[in-house]
């Protein structure tokens, strides 16, 4: 089957096709880092780091570009109040991110441009823009797209520009010519820090937020890619304005397909501070961990609605701890390649190239289970190991990881069982079974033989 993506743009599924035969130049839109990233970012890294190893596990080279905004006025607002410059608070917000993605299985992406490092980039384009008349100096200093000089404007959202201006009144006093037009270039404003203000031919300010986007992905990936991905919130204005600056500049289709992942919700509601139910990805990670919050998001389309619960969570853990008893139980081979000829390989295959359909690729995985549980088949174990690579799954070495979710470790696991014994010896029948008891609720199985006792790790759920 050929990998078939949902291209936002034209609202179908379509068959994908590379513009250059066996690579794929990705960009998303990254982090505006000014604070801990939240699990709404998550769920958007996560979705495209899977499209990023499906796409290479299909034999494509990937160049993945994952931009970070490091300047923008909650930026500038935040590293005042902290008193601390712009680029303390970005470089240990960035750090902070990385952590954060790392342990969720995030892989880096190709390139991780930061915006102040590409203005130059940015005031060319703009340059390009004006001398098109597609963009003009306000009043205020600022310079701004001219949307109505765009004739594609409104393609990404499928609105018109007469439908977006409805109820709309051109903002003097920003300087605009139409209340839909946007910032290219903000000029700098008094009480700014110095550390906000980069020089141009349009005098000393900063880049507007939308401009950012189009000159890092056509520095780095060029004037046209293949995908370009982020949240559905971004769709409009943010994604239809790139396209807007883009292909206003170049004369040339921008993007090929654009996909969008679905909004997080928390227990059916919007993720918000002022509902009390806003969470960073840390905060998350100290109640469970990172491959579980992984394996929770896999189990909802990425352009699905995604709801965050703990009652989720908690189910995702038991089920990813049953993936890992199999594996537990029936060792794989070390290093054992997929056999994509199998059933099983074709079947996950076939998911993922629906639209990267994970929920049907993990049901595959719960097939192979099941047949290492009944057959005890080392093949079986083997194709599962290998497909759950494809998603950042399964690859922790399965005893380790039941023995953390348990708590309890090796050397702790057996103290408890050398007391067992002694509490045998003593007849202190009561005090053996209550240790069996206790091991067994941490998912620790006994099982006593003439050679000694032993033991197996099983799904606590």
């Amino acid at each position: 089957m050929t990998l078939r993506i949902h291209n936002t743009l034209t609202r179908r599924q379509e068959a994908f096709v590379p513009i250059v035969p066996g690579q794929v130049r990705m960009y998303v839109c990254g982090m505006t880092i000014y604070d801990l990233c939240h699990m709404g970012h998550a769920r958007m890294m996560m979705a495209f780091d899977v499209v990023c190893r499906w796409l290479g596990a299909s034999g494509y080279a990937v160049t993945y570009v994952r931009n970070i905004t490091d300047i923008e006025d909650k930026i500038i607002k935040r590293a005042v109040e902290r008193g601390i410059s712009i680029r303390a608070l970005t470089d240990e917000m960035i750090a902070a991110m990385r952590q954060d993605l790392a342990a969720i299985g995030t892989l880096a992406p190709s390139h991780e441009p930061r915006a102040t490092d590409y203005v130059p980039q940015m005031a060319a384009l703009i340059g390009v823009l004006e001398a098109k008349g597609l963009a003009y100096r306000a009043s205020s200093g600022d310079v701004n797209f001219a949307v109505r000089k765009f004739p594609g404007y409104g393609k990404l959202s499928g609105k018109s520009i007469d439908e977006l201006r409805a109820g709309e009144r051109v903002a003097v006093l920003d300087g605009k010519d139409d209340p839909l037009d946007f910032v290219l270039w903000k000029s700098a404003k008094p009480e700014e820090p110095a550390d906000a203000k980069f020089d141009s031919a349009y005098g000393p300010g900063r880049p507007g937020w939308h401009i950012e986007c189009s000159a890092m992905s056509c520095a780095l990936l060029g004037e046209r890619f293949d995908i370009h991905g982020g949240g559905m919130d971004l769709s409009f204005p943010h994604h239809e304005n790139e396209i807007a600056q883009s292909e206003g500049a170049s004369g040339q289709p921008f993007v090929n397909y654009w996909l969008h992942n679905g909004f997080l919700n928390v227990d059916n509601e919007k993720m918000s501070k002022s509902l009390g139910n806003f969470f960073t990805i840390r905060e998350v990670l100290q109640r469970y961990d990172g491959e579980t919050l992984r394996f929770f998001m896999l189990r909802t389309h990425y352009r699905s609605p995604f709801n965050f619960s703990d009652a989720g969570l908690d189910d995702a853990r038991s089920a990813l701890r049953r993936l890992y008893t199999a594996l537990d139980a029936v060792p794989p081979e070390p290093d054992a390649a997929v056999d994509w000829a199998r059933p099983q390989a074709k079947a996950f295959k076939a998911a993922m190239d629906d639209d990267f359909n994970t929920p049907g690729a993990l049901a595959v995985l719960f097939e192979l289970a099941n047949e290492v549980n009944r057959d005890r088949s080392a093949a079986a174990a083997a194709q599962l190991r290998g497909l759950a690579a494809t998603l950042g799954i399964l690859q922790q070495p399965p005893r380790g990881f039941l023995q953390a979710g348990s708590g309890l470790d090796e050397a702790s696991i057996r103290a408890r069982i050398d007391a067992r014994a002694a509490a045998k010896a003593a007849r202190d029948f009561a005090s053996a079974d209550r240790i069996r008891s206790e091991l067994a609720e941490a998912g620790i199985e006994l099982k006593d033989s003439a050679q000694g006792t032993t033991w197996v790790t099983r799904d606590k759920g």
